[in-house]
């Protein structure tokens, strides 16, 4: 989405000051398992828009990639577990459009839900056809609406067990966010949004969401102007208390929907042309106070950038650790030198504890985190998470293991992506999982 013009971990025990960063080699605190060699030709296993890579139901993991013939691969393991139960599907992709992404989720009932494989193109989704099972059953429709132009597919678990599907219907500058909800007690899908973000036909959001432990839907996008890059502008918000029926500002004054460029409340004013990527995460904490991560040029420097709701009022942070700049700009995928971050929060006492997950050239294409005890105090600590390259990865977790117990895992590969939509050809590199502790 751009083009660039211009086991183990130690933990730091260190006074910083003020958006000082610290730097420490690695430790002794990360544990891997191997699942099995994945595509790697492009970032298609590995970039930030997969929701979710890797997912966890009660006490058992799935995650899933595609292999070196571009087959549709789902593993499971016990938590606990080093060893892998894999299955190769008969479902393949397009693994040479990084886009066409694979996202995963297990209902109430422990089903597997599988999309994959869209970019601008008909629905992709199918479910196990037993509890906890590999075995997936035939492609099937969700609602048979706005089913023929789908990219940017993600899955969202609600408390109750029902599910929620968010994807993009239209292209790239011009497309509307449409919204699923998987009653888990009937079985059956039906749309609760045919245009929740309307870009009017003049525009889309780029959008990351997120499902409080409350179970509220937290929504955050930039719009982009066309289909460059360079013409992403300004943070938004949205929230929903009522399973996505209804949604408001971070203030809780309702919005009349479809929200659109006028009716959204910003959290954060950014111009066009300042490198703000688009799609990277938010998480929201115990309270249902939103944290929203990314990044753009800011004081001649491309820094991550952390957008916050704290005492009614949106505040930014940024560890500013980046030495150099870069500039976003063009269409497709592209080789870019930082990934787009993670966010998780952490509550203790007043304090917010804040983990920012990302790669960087800088820091030699490592799975690296910015650590912030105090996010209020600004004060930050930087860990690089592992020795060796990932390439162009970019981060995901298991978002439900870590809300239910506070453990993070990590899927990772090390893959490459050359400019423009660009392919390697041969390279296939293991798919692993890492425990961060």
């Amino acid at each position: 989405m751009s083009r660039i013009v211009a086991s183990s971990i130690l933990i730091l025990i260190v006074g910083l000051l003020s958006a000082c960063i610290s730097s420490k080699p690695f430790g002794s605190s990360v544990n891997e398992t191997v699942v099995g060699k994945g595509w790697a030709n492009n970032s298609v296993n590995a970039v930030i828009f997969r929701r979710n890579s890797i997912t966890t139901y009660k006490d058992t993991q799935f995650t899933a990639y595609y292999d070196s013939s571009s087959h549709l691969v789902l593993a499971k393991r016990k938590l606990g577990s080093d060893e892998w139960e894999v299955n190769q599907t008969t479902f393949t992709g397009n693994t040479a459009d990084a886009h066409n992404t694979i996202s995963i989720a297990l209902d109430g009932e422990g089903f597997l839900h599988v999309s994959w494989d869209h970019h601008n193109n008909p629905l992709h989704y199918a479910q196990s056809k037993e509890a906890l099972g590999l075995e997936l059953g035939e492609m099937q429709s969700m609602t048979g609406k706005l089913e023929q132009d789908v990219t940017y597919p993600e899955f969202h678990n609600l408390p109750n067990g029902d599910l929620l599907f968010f994807y993009r219907s239209g292209e790239s500058g011009r497309g509307n966010l449409v919204m699923n909800r998987y009653d888990v007690s009937t079985k059956q899908w039906r749309q609760i949004h045919d245009n929740l973000i309307d870009g009017e036909g003049e525009r889309n959001a780029y959008w990351q969401a997120c499902v409080d432990q409350q179970g509220t839907i937290h929504l955050s996008w930039v719009w982009r102007e066309t289909w460059d890059v360079s013409t992403n502008h300004d943070l938004a918000y949205a929230k929903s208390e009522d399973g996505g029926k209804t949604w408001m500002k971070s203030n809780g004054a309702a919005y009349n929907l479809p929200i659109n460029l006028q009716k959204a409340e910003y959290a954060w004013e950014i111009p066009q042309n300042s490198s703000l990527i688009n799609q990277t995460a938010i998480y929201a904490d115990k309270k249902g106070n939103p944290y929203i991560a990314t990044y753009w040029n800011q004081n001649g420097k491309t820094q991550y950038q952390v957008v916050y709701k704290h005492d009614q009022e949106w505040k930014r942070a940024s560890p500013e650790f980046r030495s150099t700049t870069f500039q976003l700009g063009g269409g497709g995928t592209k080789r870019i030198p930082i990934s787009r971050p993670q966010v998780l929060v952490k509550q203790k006492g007043k304090q917010t504890q804040l983990y920012l997950l990302f790669r960087d050239e800088e820091r030699g294409n490592k799975v690296s985190m910015a650590y912030s005890p105090d996010l209020h105090e600004n004060q930050w600590e930087l860990i690089d998470l592992t020795k060796e390259t990932v390439g162009q990865w970019e981060p995901s977790y298991d978002i439900e293991l870590w809300k239910q117990r506070q453990r993070l895992q990590l899927f990772v590969q090390r893959v490459e992506q050359i400019d423009g939509e660009g392919l390697l050809e041969g390279l296939v590199t293991p798919v692993k999982v890492i425990e961060v502790k």
